[in-house]
């Protein structure tokens, strides 16, 4: 596969989520309880960051755009993409 078609079906994804975002005009906003979890996933040792695509599904599940399933299905196939 060419890199321009690899780099073109790694962004796939992101760009489905990025205009799934857009239409329904989804922001990612960052809570309370988002701080104190960042907090204590670094107290515990947990070396674990969400890109703002991640961060995206996040808030489209927030806002009912996508359920749990969909979310999950949605995040993996953009990370099995970002694998490649």
């Amino acid at each position: 596969m060419s890199a321009r078609r690899a780099t073109i079906k790694a962004r796939y994804t992101a760009n489905v989520i990025q205009r799934l975002a857009s239409a329904d005009n989804v922001a990612v906003v960052v809570s309370a309880n988002d701080l104190f979890a960042h907090h204590v996933k670094r107290l515990s040792g947990d070396d674990i960051h969400f890109d703002p695509i991640e961060n995206t599904i996040v808030a489209l599940q927030r806002a009912g755009i996508l359920d749990r399933v969909q979310a999950v299905r949605l995040q993996a196939r953009y990370l099995r993409e970002n694998r490649s």
